[in-house]
């Protein structure tokens, strides 16, 4: 009888720190094609743009969750180096993009620049890499046009500053919302699954069943007791 042949990953995925504000941005490829894409650009375009090089991988997408301007801060550089595409975030965080330069002097990011999306994002909305595909969810809450990307194969999911590893996003920011936020965590990304791993936007990865175990904002034991109190 022959042996089962192993199962291949559909997608591979790297994270790089960029900013002074160590923000994950993502590199993510499609295992059949090499076709990759760029999650969150906050800066370094030329240093990505070698990255992606190194691994033998073509650049085909530029993809973003939201305005803040370490996520997004060398979007419009690596658009201008690319000819690529940009995609994302929502339409609700226009007015975060447009305040990039100003967050940039203030943030010691004097290179960030703003920008239009050639495509903005919508949820249920999904996007092509390669021969694979991925969705988009509109999490508010952060902020009013955050979105998640996630690919259900490979139970993989980049967050962005929707959620992390022990925490959530700030919501005292302008049109931050604290219910939307926990409202997009519990019905937009509990419902695909406890398995699902995912890359916040600052620090280490952690899966979603973690999150409804242990964190202290949103696990289930958490919410469950607010709501009874």
């Amino acid at each position: 009888m022959d042996a089962p042949a192993e199962s291949v990953p559909p997608i591979g995925a790297l994270v790089v720190p960029v900013t002074p504000l160590r923000q994950n941005c993502t590199l993510v490829w499609c295992a059949k094609t090499r076709k990759a894409a760029i999650i969150d650009p906050g800066a370094e375009a030329e240093g990505l743009i070698k990255l992606v090089a190194s691994r033998g991988l073509e650049l085909e997408k530029i993809w973003v969750t939201h305005g803040h301007l370490d996520h997004c801060g060398g979007a419009a550089e690596l658009r201008e180096r690319t000819g690529l595409k940009i995609e994302g975030p929502h339409p609700d965080d226009k007015f975060w993009i447009e305040q990039i330069e100003v967050s940039g002097a203030n943030w010691g990011m004097p290179g960030a620049r703003s920008f239009t999306p050639d495509r903005w994002l919508h949820d249920g909305d999904t996007l092509e890499l390669g021969e694979t595909r991925f969705e988009v969810f509109h999490c508010p809450g952060h902020t009013p046009g955050h979105v998640v990307i996630f690919h259900r194969e490979a139970r993989f999911a980049q967050v962005g500053d929707v959620l992390f590893k022990g925490s959530v996003g700030r919501t005292d920011f302008p049109r931050g919302d604290a219910d939307q936020l926990v409202a997009s965590i519990t019905g937009k990304l509990w419902p695909l699954g406890d398995d699902v791993q995912f890359v916040p936007g600052h620090g280490p990865m952690s899966t979603f069943g973690e999150e409804r175990r242990t964190n202290p904002f949103v696990a289930d034991a958490v919410l469950a007791a607010e709501q009874g109190a």
